[in-house]
């Protein structure tokens, strides 16, 4: 009888073992939100955004703390290192994820294996802009223009291998031009290197440009995705311009670290897409240039390796290295 009350009491434990560590509360303490900007930048301001809807969802502080250096690698390894017990969100970005894989090949994390896709959030394309003293009214004239005087007129960027970078090079080996490239740091000096004359065009972020197009500040001639912004829906997409399926952006997201529990990924999937759902949420990414993910979360890790493979044959195909 001993025997038997024992064999049951050990399989009544084995039984119920699972299920408590199943049901185990999460989060049991401040979760850190890792943003791979400093602050200003897109990363930070999602993650403040999400960062209040998150602390009154889950009854717990979610903490944003700022990471930047080397376009989001040391946040990526230091996220990529940390315990998968969902305390340490990162938001990352097409940059960490897809371009600095495709320039280094000693980054000190793999983007698929490190990690553990929670959801998309928003695409963040870029506006091809020029200072009004460039006589090019059109995209058509503008190639010709630069085709006209080959390595005459400088483009700028937000550094070597950023998104900005990476677009002009694109697109100028798919229209045979020659520029000369301006790297400067960030995105808000380029756009004021544009302002000064110091260079003639550049692809900048929407929100660093749209209250400068419309008094012509700078002259706007497309943008980088499929479909129009709505921050600036009188500006075609090149494509519209015969630039047949260009379409190129930044794509945000939340990770975790490999090996999270499915469970803690499903409820962070699911209050996510509540909060984008709300019309104040809406609004305020149109005020940012922001294209929401309408489904976030079901293709997340497919977009994510279809990022890498396409900026690993841009940067082959313009033998660009950043070391």
């Amino acid at each position: 009888m001993r025997l038997l009350a024992f064999l049951a009491t050990t399989l009544a434990l084995m039984l119920c073992g699972p299920a408590q560590a199943q049901d185990e509360p999460w989060p049991t303490h401040p979760v850190r939100l890792v943003a791979v900007s400093g602050p200003g930048g897109n990363p930070d301001v999602m993650a403040r955004l999400l960062a209040e809807k998150f602390t009154a969802a889950f009854g717990k502080p979610f903490v944003v703390e700022n990471v930047p250096g080397a376009g989001g690698i040391v946040a990526a390894n230091m996220v990529a290192k940390a315990p998968a017990d969902g305390h340490v969100l990162m938001f990352g970005d097409s940059g960490g994820l897809a371009i600095n894989p495709a320039l280094n090949a000693s980054l000190g994390y793999d983007p698929i294996r490190d990690f553990a896709p929670v959801t998309a959030l928003v695409t963040l394309p870029t506006i091809l802009v020029a200072n009004p003293s460039v006589p090019a009214k059109t995209l058509p004239e503008l190639i010709a223009l630069i085709k006209k005087e080959p390595g005459k007129l400088s483009f700028g960027s937000a550094g070597a291998g950023s998104i900005h970078h990476l677009t002009m090079e694109i697109f100028a080996d798919a229209n045979g031009l020659k520029l000369l490239h301006v790297p400067y740091r960030g995105g808000s000096a380029m756009v004021n290197g544009l302002l000064t004359g110091e260079i003639q065009v550049g692809w900048s972020g929407i929100p660093n440009v749209m209250t400068l197009i419309p008094p012509g500040k700078l002259r706007a001639y497309c943008v980088s995705v499929l479909q129009r912004s709505p921050s600036l829906p009188d500006i075609p997409t090149c494509d519209e311009l015969g630039q047949k399926g260009f379409d190129i952006a930044t794509m945000m997201g939340l990770q975790a670290p490999a090996g999270t529990s499915p469970k803690i990924i499903a409820r962070l999937q699911a209050e996510t897409a509540k909060i984008m759902r709300e019309p104040a949420m809406a609004a305020r990414m149109t005020q940012l240039g922001m294209i929401m993910q309408e489904d976030g979360t079901a293709n997340y890790a497919k977009f994510i390796k279809a990022d890498m493979e396409r900026y690993a044959q841009a940067v082959k195909k313009i033998g660009l290295q950043i070391k």
